[in-house]
């Protein structure tokens, strides 16, 4: 991975190709997270991917390149959202996310499998969302997602408490 990164800084467009290959799944469950229309998620990918290429000479670390990237994704799907302004676009449909997840070949198990976290995210009060689907959707560390997020570690872990607290008296 960190020869790819450093291909693409390079210039190596093939490079740069294979590491958004190597990330798209996760960015578009990222932004489901955070969007609810697959139009949106799509628009925001795209966005995203001509950020990071035109910008992936600023990349100091190569072994920070998937926080970078999410932060970039992150920073995009904050900004349609404040154009938008409309807060029914920044909430989670699961008509849009069932349809994303039938339309991207997955296993009916596995398809079954996100709509359960998926409900389980609504259920979340909206500063929780997204730690909890950076965690444990995405494997991401207690201070990967403080760094991505700009919040302190102690933030992160009290939000996935309160979350854990909250899903554990819904259920």
């Amino acid at each position: 991975m960190r020869d790819l990164i450093k291909r693409a800084k390079g210039g190596d467009a093939e490079a740069f190709i294979r590491l958004m290959e190597d990330n798209k799944e996760s960015m578009k469950r990222i932004a489901f997270a955070y969007l609810r229309s697959e139009e949106d998620v799509a628009d925001v990918l795209q966005e995203t991917i001509l950020d990071a290429f035109e910008h992936i000479h600023t990349l100091r670390k190569p072994e920070y390149f998937r926080t970078w990237l999410v932060r970039i994704l992150l920073n995009n799907c904050a900004a349609v959202c404040r154009q938008s302004r409309r807060q029914q676009v920044c909430d989670m449909s699961g008509e849009e996310y069932e349809g994303y997840i039938a339309g991207d070949r997955l296993r009916s198990m596995e398809a079954q499998s996100n709509l359960e976290f998926l409900d389980l995210l609504r259920m979340l009060p909206e500063e929780s969302r997204m730690v909890f689907q950076l965690y444990y959707g995405e494997q991401y560390g207690i201070s990967q997602i403080a760094e991505i997020l700009k919040i302190s570690e102690n933030t992160v872990k009290s939000r996935l408490r309160r979350g854990r607290e909250r899903l554990r008296k819904m259920l």
